[in-house]
């Protein structure tokens, strides 16, 4: 069974910093795209960021030039560090990877359970 374990969500003021993690564990056998999205109360999902099997990254325009992700292949492990945080940022945090859990088997999206991120003024 594949679980995603993330952390390092919390409160800060705007304008500091955190630093997401999110952990993959369980029968893998490739991860291919990793991303971060984020959901407030009563909204839709919305992409914050996502990085490719080769490096390759994209980010939502919003965050743009304030939040990078990476990932650790090592690990199983991809990261969002936030910085100059606004209000606006305040949102569930998920983490989500596209992965394959035997050489044969096709991809399938993994959720996180989601990490709770507060800005305040």
């Amino acid at each position: 069974q594949v679980r995603l374990v993330e952390s390092g969500g919390g409160l800060v003021q705007a304008g500091g910093s955190l630093r997401l993690s999110c952990a993959v564990f369980g029968r893998i056998f490739s991860i291919n795209d990793m991303a971060w999205y984020r959901q407030a109360p009563g909204n839709q999902r919305e992409l914050v960021a996502s990085i490719s099997s080769d490096g390759s990254t994209n980010y939502a325009d919003s965050v743009k030039g304030r939040f990078t992700i990476s990932r650790d292949n090592a690990k199983n492990t991809v990261y969002l560090q936030m910085d100059s945080l606004q209000q606006e940022d305040t949102d569930v945090y998920y983490c989500n990877v596209v992965a394959a859990t035997t050489s044969l088997s096709r991809m399938f999206k993994f959720w996180g359970q989601g990490t709770q991120v507060t800005v305040s003024s």
